[in-house]
């Protein structure tokens, strides 16, 4: 098991088409096809970074970058086009 930084409780994860990806992180919430707050479960993900879940999103974030290393959307993987972002 990797040693990960002190993770935060939360994190606002919002999913967004791919060409809108290098848009300002500030604008981001303007093209969001959805969005959810996500808690920490104290737990690990496949991927070794922490777990987090809320909104019908579960999330493998990386607290040092925070990026989102793994992603279920209502239970599937997220659709062909979109990417995750948190915010």
């Amino acid at each position: 098991m990797s040693a990960h930084p002190a993770q935060p409780p939360s994190f606002e994860v919002l999913i967004v088409p791919a060409p809108e990806e290098g848009r300002d992180p500030g604008r981001l919430a303007e093209v969001a096809v959805r969005t959810a707050v996500v808690r920490a479960t104290g737990e690990l993900g496949a991927s070794g970074f922490p777990r987090y879940a809320g909104g019908g999103l579960e999330a493998d974030i990386d607290p040092a970058t925070p990026a989102v290393e793994a992603l279920l959307v209502d239970g599937e993987e997220l659709d062909y086009g979109l990417v995750a972002r948190v915010r």
